[in-house]
C-alpha cells in the first residue's frame, strides 16, 4: 500500500490491555494498513501487573512483556515516558508531553485506570503509597528497608497482594478492611473467614469490619492508622492505600466525549466512544455504562476494536468476572453466580476448617445446572467448573465429586463442548485448544494469569487419546481411577475400610494390586494398624507379618535405630536376642542391624524381647520410610558444620511409620563432604554453614537418581515444613510403586513443580500438607507392641494354624562365615499360616 494512503493509528497507554491490541493488530494484519503510534507514560514497557508482587523475586525484566523495548514490526512506534497531554477529535490530533503533536485517523484509549486513595486527614503524608506500578513497588522497597511496621487500607485482591509485598519486604503487617470480610466482592462471609485464617497465620494481622479515619503523623511521616473502632491506633512506618480504582477518563472528559455515570468513558458494543474515530478499552472503558477491573475483559475489548478496525462483525456484550488467584500462597477462585442471586438457587459446600479449605457451588432449584461457586485453599477444579456455566452442562449424579479436595481437575467425568470457553484471558475454547493440538500449533491458553493449565493440559491428553495414543491409568480391572484419584475419594468420603471403597467407587472383590494400595491409602490417611480387621487380607505378605520374608520362608527383623545412633546396652540386647535365637545378623547400609532367619512364630517372641529394651518396628517390610542416615556431624567430626546426628533422629521420629506409594530413604550429612550420601536418597540434607541445604527425588535400585536441590540455607522449622509438604505431596499424587525419583520426573514441570507447590506453596496447599503430617506424627504406634499386646493378632504368627508347635520342615540353614544362610532348597517357601499335610482339621 502507497504510504499517502496509509492510517495513522495512536494508542493512548502502553499497559496490559495496549500491548494486547497491538499484539492484535499485527498478528491479524491491521499494520498492513495502519501505522501505529504507542504513548506509554511509564518508563518501561508493558508488564504483567498481574504479577505485580513477584518483582521483588523476579524483577522488572521477568515481568516484562516487551524485554527488547521494541515491538519486531516496523509499523509499530512505541514512546515511552511519555504522556498524552491532550487530544482534538475536530482537528483528528494529539499533543505529547514532549511536544509532538501527532495527526490520526483512529485512536484508542487504553489509559487504564488510578488507585483511588480516600481523603482522609494524612492521606499525603510522606510514608504513604499506592500499589499500582513497579515505580510504586520501587519506592515502597526504600521507605521499608528503614521500617519495622506496615500497613494495607483494603482487603480486596490488590489490597492483599499489597500486604504480601510487604510480609516480603520484611515488615510486620497490618490488613484493615471496611467491609466485614476479605475479598468481599468476590467470598462470602464463610470463605472470607477461611481466607482470613490463612493470612492470619502466615503472621499478618487482619481488622475487617473496621474504617480508617486518620493516618497518624509523627515527624512528618505517617505513623500509623486511627481507626473509629479503636481507641489506640495501628502503628505503622508504611501505610498502601489499595482501596479500589477510578477509570482514567480525564483526556475523554477533556475532549468533550461521553462518559458514564460511576466514570469510565461511555462505549458501545464495538468499544467506540461518542466519536466515531475514538475507542476506548479496558479500565477506562465503560461499556453500557459498566467498568470492569479485570484484564480478560479488557483484552476481550481490544480483540473487538481490531475488529472494527479490519471491518469485522466483534461486539463486546459483556465478560465473565470469574477470578482465580493465589494470595499469600492461599488459592482464592470465584465464578459466576457466586452469591447465589438467581430465585431459587440452591447452595452445595465443602468445608475443612482445619485443612483451610472452603467450596461452594451454587446450582439450579433441580439440582441439574451449575450457576457459580466459591473455591478458597483449593481452586483445582476452578478449570472445570467455571466452563460449566457458561456452556450448561448438566451436573453429573453426584455434583459434590466436583469439589473433592486436591483434585486433578478432571471434573469428575464432565466432558465440556467445544464451544466451552476454557480461558477466559484470551477468550480460547475447547475447540479452538482441540483444533491447535490437531494441527500441532499452540494457543494463548494459559499464558496469562495460568489458572487454566491444568484443564488446558488435560483436553490437549483426552484429545490425543481419542486418536488412539491411549494411557490407561486406570489402577487396575477393579478401579478405573488412579491411585491419586482413590486418594482423593478415600479422604473426601472417609472410607476406612477396602470393602466401602470397592463398593463405592469399584467392582468385584479387589486383587494383589488394588488391596495392597488401597490398604497403603488408608493406612497414610488413618494410621491404623495394618493387621487390624478389616486390613490384615489387604497387605502384602511382608505387612501382613510385620517383616520380610526371605528365600527360605524365614523372616528378618529390623529395629528401628534412628539417626544409627546406639547405646551399648542396645547393642548387648540385640546380641543376646541374635544369639538365643540363632540369628544372621548384618549392619545394612542405613546403619541398622539386621536379624535373618527367625521363624514366624518365633517373631512375637523376638519383638518382645526388643521393645522391653526400648527398640520398636523398623518398617523395613513396608512401603514407608526406612532409615535417615547420617554421619557423626559437628558432635565429633572436625569437618562438621552442622548437628547432622540429632537432626536425622528427629526426621526419622518424624516420618516412621509413614505408609507411602514406595519405601523412603533419608540422609542427613554435616557438611560438604556428605559422608552420609544424602544426595544417593529420596530426600538428602547437607549441612552449610548458614543452615542446611535440601535435596529431593534420588533413590537407588534399578535406576539409581540423585536427589536435587530443592531449597537452601535453610534453618531447622523451614526445613521440616518442607518437608512435611514434600512427603505428603508424593504420597498424594504418586503413582502406585513410584519412587521419588520418577515421581518427580512425571509431573508437568517436574522439579520446579515441586518446587512451586512445596516451597512458593503455588496450589495453597501447604496448610493442609502440614496438617495431614502433624496427625501423622500425633497418631503414631509401634506396630510390634500394638501386635504382642493383642491375643487376636498374635494368633496369626503360628507355621500351622492346628499345630502350633509344628515347625516348618521346609525351613533349612547352612553355615556361612560363621552364621547361619538359607540352605538350598526346593521346598515352598511358607507365605503365611497353613495345615501341615495329614494333621488333624
Amino acid at each position: 500500500m502507497s504510504p499517502h494512503l496509509r492510517k495513522k493509528l495512536v494508542v493512548v497507554g502502553h499497559g496490559m490491555v495496549g500491548h494486547r491490541f497491538v499484539q492484535a493488530a499485527i498478528e491479524r494484519g491491521l499494520t498492513e494498513t495502519h501505522d501505529l503510534v504507542v504513548v506509554g507514560e511509564e518508563p518501561r514497557p508493558a508488564y504483567d501487573r498481574v504479577a505485580l508482587t513477584s518483582f521483588f523475586e523476579r524483577g522488572a525484566d521477568e515481568l516484562s512483556f516487551l524485554p527488547e523495548g521494541a515491538y519486531d514490526d516496523p509499523r509499530v512506534r512505541l514512546l515511552l515516558d511519555t504522556t498524552v497531554e491532550g487530544f482534538d477529535p475536530e482537528t483528528r490530533t494529539a499533543l505529547l508531553s514532549s511536544g509532538e503533536v501527532l495527526a490520526y485517523d483512529e485512536l484508542v484509549l487504553a489509559t487504564g485506570a488510578a488507585p483511588f486513595v480516600p481523603p482522609i486527614p494524612g492521606h499525603d503524608l510522606p510514608g504513604c503509597f499506592v500499589y499500582r506500578t513497579i515505580e510504586d513497588l520501587e519506592a515502597i522497597r526504600e521507605a521499608a528497608a528503614t521500617a519495622t511496621v506496615g500497613a494495607v487500607i483494603g482487603g480486596g485482591l490488590l489490597g492483599l497482594e499489597a500486604a504480601n509485598a510487604l510480609a516480603q519486604l520484611g515488615l510486620e503487617t497490618h490488613v484493615v478492611e471496611m467491609a466485614p470480610r476479605l475479598m468481599a466482592v468476590q467470598v462470602d462471609d464463610a470463605g472470607g473467614a477461611v481466607l482470613t485464617r490463612h493470612i492470619e497465620k502466615l503472621g499478618l494481622s487482619v481488622h475487617t469490619g473496621a474504617m480508617t479515619s486518620a493516618v497518624v503523623e509523627r515527624d512528618g511521616r505517617a505513623a500509623g492508622l486511627a481507626l473509629k473502632e479503636m481507641a489506640t491506633p495501628i502503628e505503622a512506618d508504611v501505610v498502601v492505600f489499595s482501596a479500589g480504582i477510578r477509570p482514567r477518563d480525564a483526556l475523554a472528559r477533556s475532549a468533550g466525549l461521553d462518559l458514564a455515570e460511576r466514570g469510565g468513558v461511555l462505549v458501545d458494543e464495538r468499544c467506540r466512544t461518542s466519536d466515531p474515530h475514538v475507542w476506548a478499552i479496558g479500565e477506562c472503558a465503560a461499556p453500557a455504562g459498566r467498568m470492569y477491573g479485570l484484564v480478560a475483559p479488557g483484552y476481550a475489548m481490544a480483540e473487538v476494536v481490531v475488529d472494527a478496525l479490519l471491518g469485522g462483525p466483534g461486539s463486546f456484550t459483556g465478560a465473565d468476572m470469574s477470578t482465580k488467584l493465589k494470595l499469600m500462597g492461599v488459592d482464592v477462585a470465584s465464578f459466576g453466580d457466586a452469591f447465589a442471586t438467581t430465585p431459587g438457587a440452591l447452595e452445595l459446600v465443602y468445608a475443612d476448617a482445619v485443612a483451610g479449605v472452603y467450596k461452594k457451588l451454587v446450582v439450579s432449584d433441580d439440582g441439574k445446572q451449575l450457576l457459580g461457586g466459591i473455591l478458597v485453599g483449593d481452586a483445582s477444579a476452578y478449570g472445570v467448573l467455571r466452563p460449566m456455566v457458561a456452556s450448561g452442562i448438566e451436573l453429573p449424579a453426584n455434583p459434590e465429586e466436583l469439589i473433592l479436595p486436591v483434585t486433578s481437575g478432571s471434573g469428575a467425568g464432565v466432558t465440556l463442548p467445544d464451544e466451552a470457553q476454557v480461558c477466559s484471558c484470551n477468550d480460547v475454547t475447547k475447540g479452538d485448544i482441540v483444533a491447535a493440538a490437531a494441527a500441532g500449533v499452540t494457543t494463548r491458553a494459559g499464558s496469562t494469569c495460568g489458572s487454566c493449565k491444568v484443564q488446558v493440559k488435560k483436553i490437549i491428553e483426552d484429545y490425543f487419546t481419542s486418536v488412539g495414543q491411549v494411557v490407561d491409568k486406570s489402577l487396575c480391572e477393579h478401579f478405573a481411577l488412579t491411585r491419586q484419584e482413590l486418594f482423593d475419594v478415600v479422604a473426601v468420603h472417609g472410607h476406612t475400610r477396602f470393602d466401602q471403597v470397592v463398593e463405592a467407587h469399584g467392582t468385584g472383590r479387589g486383587c494383589d494390586v488394588c488391596k495392597p494400595a488401597i490398604a497403603s491409602i488408608l493406612a497414610s490417611q488413618l494410621n491404623g494398624h495394618v493387621l487390624a480387621e478389616g486390613n490384615r487380607t489387604l497387605q502384602d505378605t511382608n505387612d501382613a507379618y510385620l517383616a520380610n520374608i526371605q528365600r527360605n520362608g524365614t523372616y528378618s527383623v529390623v529395629p528401628r535405630i534412628p539417626g544409627g545412633e546406639i547405646t551399648p546396652d542396645k547393642l548387648i540386647v540385640i546380641g543376646e536376642v541374635a544369639r538365643d535365637y540363632g540369628l544372621y545378623t548384618k549392619i545394612t547400609g542405613g546403619q541398622r542391624i539386621d536379624l535373618f532367619g527367625a521363624r514366624m512364630e518365633q517373631l512375637p517372641e523376638i519383638w518382645r524381647r526388643l521393645v522391653d529394651a526400648g527398640f520398636e518396628s523398623g518398617h523395613a517390610y513396608g512401603k514407608s520410610l526406612r532409615t535417615v542416615k547420617s554421619c557423626v556431624g559437628s558432635t565429633w567430626c572436625r569437618y562438621g558444620v552442622q548437628d547432622s546426628v540429632q537432626l536425622a533422629i528427629d526426621l526419622e521420629l518424624r516420618y516412621r511409620g509413614l505408609r507411602s506409594p514406595h519405601k523412603l530413604k533419608g540422609g542427613v550429612s554435616g557438611c560438604a563432604r556428605e559422608c552420609a550420601e544424602a544426595r544417593s536418597k529420596d530426600f538428602g540434607v547437607i549441612a552449610t554453614e548458614k543452615g542446611w541445604n535440601l535435596y529431593v527425588g534420588g533413590n537407588g535400585g534399578a535406576t539409581p537418581a540423585h536427589a536435587r536441590l530443592l531449597a537452601g540455607d535453610l534453618d531447622t522449622e523451614t526445613l521440616i515444613r518442607y518437608l512435611d509438604r514434600f512427603l505428603m505431596y508424593y504420597i498424594r499424587t504418586a503413582d502406585r510403586l513410584q519412587r521419588t525419583a520418577p515421581w518427580v520426573d512425571s509431573l508437568d514441570g517436574g522439579l520446579d513443580r515441586v518446587k512451586e507447590v512445596v516451597v512458593d506453596d503455588a496450589l495453597g496447599l501447604g496448610s493442609e500438607l502440614e496438617a495431614a503430617m502433624v496427625r501423622h506424627v500425633d497418631s503414631y504406634f509401634d506396630e510390634w507392641k500394638e501386635t504382642i499386646e493383642d491375643p487376636e493378632k498374635l494368633a496369626r504368627f503360628v507355621s500351622f494354624v492346628n499345630a502350633p508347635d509344628t515347625p516348618d520342615p521346609n525351613i533349612s540353614f547352612r553355615a556361612e562365615r560363621g552364621q547361619i544362610a538359607p540352605a538350598d532348597s526346593d521346598g515352598p517357601v511358607s507365605l503365611g499360616s497353613t495345615i501341615p499335610v495329614g494333621a488333624p482339621r
